[in-house]
This record gives C-alpha cells, structure tokens and sequence, in this order.
C-alpha cells in the first residue's frame, strides 16, 4: 500500500524513482556545484552544509525539498544539469516553488526540451513521511505516492 499526497503540477510528468530528502532549503549552486562541469551522469551533492544530501548522488532522483536557497544563478545550474544528462527526475516541493526554482527549472525545460518533473505545495506532513530511499511515483496530475 502506498502514502498519497497532492500537489499542484508545475511541470507535469509521470515519472518514479528513489527518493533524496533534505528537510532543509536546498542551495542548488552549492549542491550541484562540482557536477555541472563535467558530463560525467552523476550529480553528487557537494553543499557540505547540507548534511542530509551531502555526497549523495542525485542524478535520476525524485529530490524533496521544502524550498531552494542561493542565488540567482541556480537558473544556469538547472539547465546545465539537464544538458548534461546529471538532472534530478523530479523535484517536489512541500512549499510554494520559490521564484528562483520556477524560473530555471521552466526555463530548463523550454530551453533543452528535457522535463525535470516538478510538484510543489505537498504539505509539511509529506516531507515528514518521506524517508531517502523511498520508492516515489509522480503521475501527472501532482499525485504523488510513496510506498511503504
């Protein structure tokens, strides 16, 4: 049996995977910072300060986050990442997708013609529920459920 929770579908896409999860604002330059040079497939988190995804790999992951931090060129990283082949599936949000995260991740998605499936406003009790390692599926409609 699986947890379901709904959310608004910014970038709308079927997608399952692994979960990674930070229950902290995810600074996308620091995190992707190392992995957005090289076309190497994998995404390792380089953002020391966070301890939940530090050294993690997340290429192919179903990130879950609360919000993005950093600066204003996150925009550049996310379309980086997708050209690269190193992108996250999906990104889903328990808050309201900050302005920074909107604009790249659109932007990545217009620009490469490569999703990167996003879901915001699922709840602080998703965050709360969802453990890294999680088996997620996002379908299309911003249903997402984890399973047990």
């Amino acid at each position: 049996m699986a947890r379901t929770w709904q959310g608004r579908p910014v970038l709308a896409g079927d997608v399952e995977g692994e979960a990674a999860v930070s229950r902290r604002g995810f600074n996308t330059y620091a995190s992707f910072f190392s992995s957005i040079h090289v076309p190497s497939g994998s995404a390792v988190c380089s953002d020391s300060g966070n301890t939940d995804l530090h050294e993690i790999d997340l290429a192919g992951k179903i990130l879950c986050v609360p919000k993005t931090t950093g600066s204003t060129s996150s925009g550049a990283v996310w379309l980086r990442l997708v050209t690269l082949g190193n992108a996250p599936a999906a990104v889903l949000f328990s808050e309201h997708i900050d302005p920074l995260a909107a604009g790249g991740l659109v932007v990545s998605d217009i620009w490469s013609g490569r999703r990167i499936v996003t879901v915001d406003r699922l709840g602080a009790e998703f965050l709360e529920a969802v453990r890294s390692g999680d088996h997620v599926h996002v379908r299309s409609d911003g249903t997402v459920l984890v399973a047990d």
